[in-house]
């Protein structure tokens, strides 16, 4: 640990990368109960930290290695902070990209010096193919996180916070994907400020320091979620590990919604959007305190980017209502006759009604979608439920239900009463083919009866098939599943599906 601050003390970061304000988010710290500051890594001239350990890494090599060149495969922010470092050092930077990476991020690579290399559909494709002309040109590979000079790089974040906030703190709160800046931090901290706890805070779906500490190793996840595409690593570095199995107090993970409320709330502290690996740490300091109750104290959340694509803002403000636990989704039945929907209004009372879907089904029931306004919470999305139901109301929340949210709301539209019919939801990789990949896989075993697709600039698409397989094909009908490699999910006992679409 003392060589790792000696390493993080004389780090080379600062010809390039700014010491970032530590900001106080007074709303936010107001309605918590809790002082809540936030480390501003998102003002870094490429709006990440990742700057400070590409920076570092360069800045160590010899006069040879720097002739030679650097090398690195990204499709953000490490590449951004790779091309500009190398820029400012005189050193040659080539990033491989995938070529399914937006022109907006290359057009940045590009603009800050570095070469691009567009190369295979994944970064993992990206990343073998740099690692081959490394050592077929001799160029030097920087790592993202697994290096020990990244580390100290972002070790500096650390640094920082001790001098800025030379008071009490009760616990730090740490976005993770491969794990250098929580490493980093950690290492510094833990030495110096022994008492601070250190919180990892991860995606649901992308959780692999948690799943290490569980193990008491390093495990490979076999899916990651990507729409925090900046942590969606599928196993924690190997010098990190060594580092954080000792270090970190504690994972904490949160769900897309809650990330998605955490964007909202800094964009209203700052006017800043972050990206969903940014705002990871203020969701899961909002997920700490109220589990803990805790009052008037003091807790750091670092912002770590803020390169987001415009195109996902659409999907973060739908589900930021949701994670805020600002809106309730229910299915609800209401007789089908006049009158019903304004009897229907009159029992929610005063509450905003934010969206309603339905269609005529018969003349007896009618299954409506709707979307209602809350001001207190969970607790009054619970109490909501429980009035319907006394009511008479037929009715199921929904809240939860990533069927109802990502596809079903759309889709309100009657029953097909179309045979065999089995409910999948599919993650398709967002690369041209991949539609016809599937068709061509499945062939002309089963008739598509349904199929519903949703992207908001992500490095997937979400896609929601009805198929019509017969009792005897479900077996050969899992087997195309397994040969097309697709992540999905059977959601034929979905209730959702059951109430408005089979």
């Amino acid at each position: 640990m003392r060589e790792y601050c000696k390493r993080i003390l004389t780090a080379r970061v600062y010809d390039v990368a700014h010491e970032t304000p530590l900001e106080e988010a007074p709303a936010l710290s107001q309605r918590l109960g809790n002082r809540l500051l936030l480390k501003r890594e998102d003002l870094q001239p490429v709006f990440s930290f990742k700057l400070r350990g590409a920076y570092n890494r360069i800045a160590h090599l010899d006069e040879q290695q720097k002739r030679r060149g650097v090398i690195c495969a990204s499709a953000g922010n490490h590449a951004q902070g790779v091309a500009l470092s190398g820029s400012r050092l005189g050193v040659r930077a080539t990033i491989v990209m995938p070529r399914t990476t937006p022109s907006i991020k290359v057009d940045a690579v590009r603009a800050l010096g570095g070469r691009v290399v567009l190369h295979g559909d994944t970064y993992d494709e990206a990343s073998e193919h740099a690692l081959r002309l490394a050592e077929e040109k001799g160029l030097v590979f920087i790592h993202p996180y697994d290096d020990p000079l990244v580390i100290a790089g972002q070790g500096t974040v650390g640094m920082e916070l001790v001098r800025q906030h030379p008071g009490p703190v009760e616990a730090v709160f740490v976005p993770v994907g491969g794990g250098g800046l929580i490493a980093g931090i950690a290492v510094y901290l833990k030495e110096l400020r022994p008492e601070i706890r250190i919180i990892g805070v991860e995606p649901e779906d992308a959780a692999c320091l948690k799943a290490a500490l569980d193990k008491g190793r390093r495990v490979i996840l076999r899916e990651v979620g990507l729409f925090a595409d900046g942590v969606a690593v599928r196993q924690i570095g190997k010098e990190p590990w060594r580092l954080l199995r000792d270090l970190v107090d504690e994972v904490i993970t949160v769900s897309t919604d809650e990330i998605c409320a955490a964007i909202k709330d800094i964009y209203d502290e700052t006017r800043s959007i972050s990206e969903p690996a940014g705002a990871l740490a203020v969701a899961g300091a909002k997920k700490y305190i109220d589990r803990e109750g805790c009052s008037e104290r003091t807790f750091i959340a670092i912002n770590s980017g803020a390169n987001m694509n415009f195109d996902r803002l659409r999907h973060v403000s739908e589900r930021a209502e949701v994670g805020e636990q600002r809106e309730a989704l229910y299915a609800v039945t209401i007789p089908e006759r006049p009158g019903s929907f304004r009897r229907f209004a009159r029992d929610i009372g005063k509450r905003g009604i934010t969206e309603f879907n339905y269609r005529y089904a018969d003349d007896q029931d009618a299954q409506i979608f709707v979307g209602i306004k809350l001001e207190h919470g969970l607790e009054e999305r619970r109490a909501l439920y429980e009035e319907l139901k006394a009511k008479g109301y037929p009715i199921l929340d929904i809240t939860d239900n990533e069927v109802a949210k990502l596809h079903l709301r759309y889709m309100v539209g009657g029953h097909a009463g179309a045979g065999n019919e089995r409910l999948f939801r599919f993650q398709f990789p967002e690369r041209p083919g991949a539609l016809l990949r599937f068709l061509t896989k499945m062939g002309n075993r089963w008739n598509i009866s349904l199929f519903h697709y949703r992207n908001h600039g992500a490095d997937y698409g979400r896609v929601l098939v009805g198929i019509q397989v017969p009792r005897e094909d479900r077996a050969e009908f899992r087997r195309f599943l397994d040969e097309l490699g697709y992540p999905w999910w059977d959601e034929s006992d979905n209730p959702v599906y059951r109430m408005f679409l089979a």
